[in-house]
């Protein structure tokens, strides 16, 4: 826009600043040169305008959730007051290093108050990937073609870990933006790797295969992981929800998961879960299932059985997680509405399940056949018969 945007600035006034589609500044009526930038990604920061020789000075005081509008304004005040560089003078500010960026001011914004699993995760990414490649980068020096080749480097082995990397990375780049330490951010423009449908669950055969498999299974170990395979099976449980399933979780009738994925939540158990739990061994563990050389653990969530039971199951394409599917599409093919299997299985929206709700041929078969009769008896005049409804 042609004139500046002024306004009194008030923490309530600078929160309620929204995007726009491009960049713009909000200037303060009371001190002048002091601003607020708000780009389109969201991010707003504190700028101050300096007047050097012939031209003005542009600098950046960070983001705004660092301080308050009469903190901003102390310190437009305090840097007023001391002399100002020469032209040939180093730069007031350096911008960091992408490593001690994300050990520092990233790290107390966002990893911090990250759930342990994901807190977990994404250190594993930043360590086997983002550090490596980018660590020894100064933030506003990581080009776009420089992202764009480590990903794809990356995509070729683990796509899937590299979509997870990839956001991690976006983050980072967006709070840096924020602080002033970017221009933009270098991986706008790069899409995600595309996941493959969903569409693998077991059959009615393929489940009776699995579970003759898992009852000859005599090794105590084995025998553990056998019942864990089954109650993913039963309860549609994600694996760590099972692996790290704790006694005071466990209820006469459900699961009162502490902090599953989506936060707590209650998982109804049928009659055979329960059976399974109850022949559990107790211990002085607190969980269901402990680590065999720590008690005070849970178990890992390795479960080396699956790959060989799968194996003489004769369903080697089958995943671990596949039997949550599994047990999402046998619940909608036998008559519970989507919106019952959603919270049974901790959605956040019915369209997650919808995912995995998929239909076997065989009941789209008896479905065609059952519509076919009931079409050729209207056809004919001919009363509904009502195994056709």
């Amino acid at each position: 826009m042609a004139a500046r945007e002024r306004k009194k600035l008030t923490d309530a006034t600078v929160a309620q600043f929204r995007t726009r589609e491009r960049e713009y500044t909000v200037w303060d009526s009371r001190v002048p040169g002091l601003g607020v930038r708000v780009r389109p990604s969201g991010g707003k920061s504190w700028i101050l305008l300096l007047d050097a020789g012939r031209r003005s000075k542009r600098i950046s005081l960070g983001p705004v959730s660092t301080k308050t509008v009469d903190e901003a304004r102390r310190e437009c005040h305090a840097r007023r007051a001391r002399p100002e560089p020469e032209e040939t003078a180093a730069p007031a500010l350096v911008v960091p290093l992408f490593h001690d960026f994300v050990a520092g001011p990233w790290k107390e914004a966002y990893l911090d108050r990250y759930k342990p699993l994901t807190r977990k995760r994404t250190r594993s990414a930043l360590a086997h990937q983002l550090l490596p490649a980018f660590g020894s980068r100064p933030l506003d020096r990581i080009t776009h073609a420089q992202v764009r080749r480590w990903f794809d480097r990356y995509s070729r082995t683990a796509p899937g870990g590299a979509n997870r990397a990839l956001d991690i990375f976006r983050q980072i780049m967006n709070f840096a933006v924020a602080c002033g330490h970017a221009r933009s951010n270098p991986s706008k423009g790069l899409e995600r790797n595309r996941r493959p449908a969903l569409t693998r669950f077991l059959s009615r055969e393929e489940i009776a295969r699995l579970h003759e498999v898992l009852d000859k299974q005599t090794r105590k170990s084995d025998r553990q992981q056998a019942d864990i395979i089954r109650l993913l099976l039963l309860t549609g449980c994600r694996r760590g929800e099972i692996v790290n399933l704790r006694w005071t979780e466990v209820q006469d009738d459900m699961l009162a998961l502490a902090d599953s994925k989506t936060g707590p939540r209650k998982v109804p158990l049928n009659s055979k879960a329960r059976r399974i739990l109850e022949r559990q061994p107790r211990s002085s563990s607190p969980f269901v299932y402990p680590s065999p050389s720590n008690p005070t653990k849970p178990r890992g969530a390795k479960l080396g059985l699956w790959y060989r039971v799968r194996r003489e199951a004769g369903i080697e394409n089958v995943r671990l997680h596949d039997l949550r599917h599994t047990m999402a599409s046998h619940a909608v093919m036998n008559g519970v509405p989507v919106p019952v299997v959603s919270r049974m299985l901790g959605h956040s929206n019915v369209r997650m399940t919808l995912r995995y709700a998929h239909v076997g041929d065989r009941d789209i078969e008896a479905a065609a056949e059952r519509i076919g009769r009931a079409v050729a008896r209207a056809m004919a005049n001919e009363p509904t018969d009502t195994k056709d409804q």
